[in-house]
């Protein structure tokens, strides 16, 4: 029965609902705060669906049976609670695109990990034969791929901005890899807020699923034995850890990371996350390590950037929190000269103390504001400089770094007070470490 729907954001995702809901004879308004891209106009334009830019007309959005919105808008904002005290439901893009498939999904959550989990899982289907879609947070738009292609598995990665607006949402298959403090400036800074959002992606899981989790990090341990889970659960405990390098996806089946392009402790829960999902799904256990082997990660994720003068460079962008940069830290065997710094959300760097202090020859400090960070680490690290330009930030890095040493770009923070995005922040260090070939 055709509805009326709204879709809140022009967006990658807003689009791709917006497609969906199109498809499937619904009459459908877009609606945006800002501008919208031209190419995101042309879409909209080419499929008849009206839309309008810079506000919301809020009359005729209380006059839809289901609001689709962003999940960069959040739920206690005044629109929402407005649609919200109409009685209009309000869903994201992730439960509008479960509600038009009865394909398999791969839901993959965590702070930390989903990005690299989610691409590895995608390309074990694959590499298998089997017909797989990489959707969700990263990749394509989930709604958009169920308009223009099809697929027996969705691996699907979930953010927590995006589960806040799942109702229905269940995975055949669940990965939850950590929960670790991010973004808590959302959740009124509070991690129960943060983990319950995480945990939502378990909530409609049935006896018929399984849940992957990681039972080495106590939030998530804490949560999932505190919580009502029907789904099948599958740990990922130290003993399947078989030295730095090797994991236990089952006791009869070891993958080798020494092989891959994926390294430290954090991969190996990753790999096997992945992997006992790929299993589930129906690869072969012999497809898994080839497959390993021939992955390449999505850039800005612990990615090579070069070696000058003996000295490795590492971008790692996405590391936005201080979870991440512990395990980008951990996962290095040399000393380090590590850029880190950014728009702070709410960091506690006490959990990096010791890594810093053992392995940190110095610190430069990339940012506007960079006190709170000199002032955590004043006291563990013997130079600490700041700086507001990524060149000068690898300039100063290269000339404290002798050969055999790793300078690391890991922030801990977001991008936004220099950047575009994360992504604008690590092609920025890659650019300027190609730079240092005339220095």
């Amino acid at each position: 029965m055709s509805q009326r729907i709204g879709v809140l954001g022009a967006g990658i995702s807003g689009i791709g609902a917006a497609l969906l809901a199109r498809k499937a004879g619904h009459e459908v308004w877009v609606s945006d705060s800002g501008r919208i891209g031209e190419e995101g106009k042309q879409v909209l334009q080419q499929h008849q669906i009206p839309f309008e830019e810079e506000g919301h007309t809020l009359d005729r959005l209380v006059n839809c049976a289901i609001v689709i919105k962003s999940p960069g808008i959040p739920r206690d904002s005044a629109l929402i609670r407005s649609l919200l005290t109409a009685g209009v439901e309000v869903i994201g893009e992730i439960e509008w695109a479960f509600r038009h498939t009865s394909d398999r999904v791969i839901g993959i959550t965590g702070s930390n990990g989903k990005t690299t989990t989610t691409g590895l899982c995608h390309h074990f289907l694959v590499s298998a034969g089997l017909r797989a879609a990489k959707v969700g947070n990263v990749g394509e738009s989930f709604c958009r791929h169920l308009v223009t292609g099809s697929a027996d598995w969705y691996v699907c990665e979930v953010s927590s901005f995006q589960l806040e607006d799942v109702n229905t949402f269940r995975p055949d298959i669940g990965i939850l890899l950590n929960i670790t403090a991010d973004h808590l400036d959302r959740y009124g800074y509070s991690m129960d807020a943060y983990a319950d959002a995480k945990m939502r992606m378990t909530a409609h899981m049935t006896d018929a699923d399984t849940l992957i989790y990681n039972a080495m990090d106590p939030v998530t341990m804490a949560h999932i034995a505190s919580a009502h889970i029907d789904a099948r659960l599958w740990s990922i405990r130290e003993t399947d850890l078989a030295g730095p390098d090797k994991v236990f996806v089952r006791p009869d089946l070891i993958l080798d990371l020494a092989l891959s392009r994926l390294m430290g402790r954090h991969n190996q829960v990753n790999v096997l996350a992945a992997a006992r999902a790929a299993l589930l799904a129906g690869c072969p256990p012999e497809s898994l390590q080839p497959a390993l082997e021939s992955f390449v990660n999505e850039a800005h994720r612990m990615e090579p950037a070069g070696d000058r003068q003996g000295v490795r460079y590492i971008n790692d962008s996405k590391a936005t929190n201080v979870d991440a940069v512990w395990y980008a830290l951990d996962a290095i065997r040399t000393k380090v000269i590590w850029i880190a710094g950014g728009q702070d959300k709410g960091n506690d760097y006490e959990a990096l103390m010791d890594l810093v202090q053992d392995k940190v020859k110095a610190l430069i400090c990339l940012g506007l504001d960079n006190r709170k960070l000199m002032n955590a680490f004043s006291t563990r690290v013997n130079y600490m400089t700041e700086t507001t330009t990524m060149r000068e930030a690898v300039r100063l890095a290269a000339s404290h770094a002798s050969p055999g040493d790793t300078v690391l770009l890991s922030p801990a923070c977001a991008s936004f007070d220099l950047f575009r995005d994360y992504r604008d922040r690590g092609d920025q260090f890659k650019q300027a470490v190609n730079e240092l070939e005339g220095v």
